[in-house]
């Protein structure tokens, strides 16, 4: 019996019916593979063995194939198991030949789609088969997942000629203008802190208004000029320290207090600095000079402390009204006030408290410069200068010195504002140690300066009238010292209260015209040197 191909009806290896059974490889599980080498089956011209192709080209997510190269590849051994599962229920659907992992079909009813090698191509001649390429990445990507980036120069073979310079473009100008910004700024910066530098600013004229500035002791022109800047009189310091610099005197700016203008010109500032007339708060106390105005030779008026420390804080405002505190503020602030809160030292507690109010500082308020600030008060302005006296007082070792002697400090400065009164300075040690003897004794000062103190004169002669007025500081008529000093005491004289020159003199009177006095033991002496005196024209 023939089968249906003209074949015996039971051939070998056949069946009854006449199909042939085709045996699986347990390998592959292709048609006709044995020991891993492929055999050309039903739908194939040639024993050339499938291989499997990367995909190269784009496959619509959908699942539908844009050509039979893609359907080619898509059926390569680089799909994933889930994808080749759903072709292998497609391909269940048109053959009665199950398809493998790499989708063969070998059906007798129609040729393979999937792969073009094997369908029929005996019309004509195969075409050639293109080497397979090395994969460049997981494939994967074709289902759904993001694709790969190329690597080396698959960037240059898959994108268009020129795409792979198009980031580098777009990121070319925005750095380009942030390059620019930062240069920018940089430059405004560095011009201004460089300009100041270079071209300093300054106010040109002689400016307005009126302001008070202080200049600190040990200021330097550097600080003077920040100063000015604060109070708006310059307006740098670089141009007022060049403007110092030009002048020959810049650096003799002297510490204190000086009225000047608003935006004035550095140079101006300079020169007003150095000007007495715009100094202001300077108070000045000469030696000698005593709290209150005495009457001088002629007419003369001799200012007091108390009229200096007023002058010193008078102030001007911007309308031109002056405002300073009076002496007789000053007067009260010193009978009202107590002497240890004013500043007075506790050795001279004692005899201040016990002196008559009205002239208790006195003797307290040594020679010297204080800087008081314009506008001040008056109890604030006595303090100062009581807390500015006693340490100049002090630094000639009154209290150590005078307690080493036996005699307390506020006596020893007692005798010197009587020795500063009575003599010159080569005398004081003499006029010293003429009181000490004389207190020894004791003797009866009878001092003329003594009895002139409390009658605001300067002269040291006195009428016979005088010398008879009663009071406590009539030497005339008491015995013993003053009870206060009787005027600023220098440091000379102090220093002589302090280390008067040994000598037994109980009398002197100035015999020469140069202040000079004659010192004498008796009585007889001391008449014969008074009447040289009267010889010489001295009185």
């Amino acid at each position: 019996m023939t089968g249906r191909h003209g074949r015996p009806d039971a051939p070998e290896n056949g069946t009854p019916s006449g199909r042939r059974i085709v045996k699986m490889s347990a390998t592959t599980q292709r048609p006709g593979v044995r020991a891993g080498r492929p055999v050309a089956g039903r739908g194939q011209t040639t024993g050339r063995p499938v291989v499997a192709r990367p995909v190269d080209r784009a496959v619509d997510r959908s699942g539908d194939h844009r050509d039979a190269e893609t359907e080619r590849h898509y059926a390569s051994a680089w799909l994933r198991p889930e994808q080749i599962a759903r072709d292998a229920a497609d391909a269940d659907a048109e053959t009665d030949v199950a398809g493998t992992a790499f989708g063969a079909y070998g059906s007798d009813r129609r040729p393979d789609r999937r792969d073009p090698s094997r369908r029929d191509t005996s019309r004509r001649d195969p075409e050639p088969e293109p080497e397979p390429a090395e994969p460049e990445a997981d494939p994967g990507w074709l289902l759904g997942d993001d694709p790969p980036a190329p690597r080396g120069d698959a960037l240059t073979e898959a994108l268009p000629q020129g795409r792979e310079e198009r980031p580098r473009r777009r990121l070319l100008w925005p750095g380009i203008a942030v390059l620019l910004v930062v240069v920018l700024a940089g430059g405004v910066f560095f011009a201004r802190d460089l300009l100041p530098i270079v071209f300093p600013p300054d106010y040109d004229g002689p400016g307005t208004g009126r302001v008070v500035v202080e200049v600190s002791d040990g200021s330097s022109t550097r600080e003077i000029g920040e100063q000015l800047v604060a109070d708006d009189v310059v307006a740098s310091a670089r141009s007022f320290g060049d403007a110092a610099e030009d002048n020959p005197n810049g650096r003799g700016i002297q510490p204190g207090f000086y009225e000047l203008r608003r935006q004035m010109s550095s140079a101006g500032a300079v020169e007003a600095l150095l000007d007495p007339a715009t100094r202001v708060g300077r108070l000045e106390i000469r030696s000698g000079v005593q709290l209150d105005d005495t009457v001088g030779a002629g007419d003369s008026t001799v200012p007091g402390v108390l009229s200096l420390i007023s002058r010193a804080t008078c102030t001007v405002d911007d309308a031109g009204a002056e405002r300073c505190a009076s002496v007789a503020d000053l007067r009260a602030a010193m009978v009202d006030t107590d002497p240890a809160e004013l500043g007075v030292p506790t050795w001279a507690l004692d005899g201040v408290r016990r002196a008559e109010p009205a002239r208790r500082l006195e003797g307290l308020l040594a020679p010297g410069t204080v800087d008081l600030a314009p506008g001040i008060g008056a109890r604030e302005a006595l303090e100062q200068v009581v807390r500015a006296s006693v340490p100049r007082i002090e630094a000639s070792g009154l209290v150590e010195e005078a307690e080493a002697r036996g005699v307390p400090p506020y006596d020893a400065l007692i005798v010197a504002s009587l020795a500063e009164r009575e003599g010159v300075a080569a005398d004081f040690g003499k006029v010293a140690q003429v009181i000490y003897n004389r207190l020894a004794v004791p003797m009866r000062l009878q001092f003329d300066s003594t009895v002139n103190y409390p009658l605001d004169r300067q002269t040291l002669l006195t009428s016979p009238f005088d010398r008879a007025r009663p009071g406590p500081y009539n030497t005339y008529l008491n015995l013993g010292l003053t009870p206060t000093p009787i005027g600023a005491v220098s440091p000379e004289a102090l220093r002589a209260a302090l280390e008067p020159t040994p000598g037994p003199w109980v009398y002197f009177v100035k015999c020469q015209t140069d202040g000079i006095s004659c010192f004498a033991v008796a009585p007889e002496e001391h008449d014969a040197n008074r009447r040289l005196a009267q010889e010489r024209g001295v009185y």
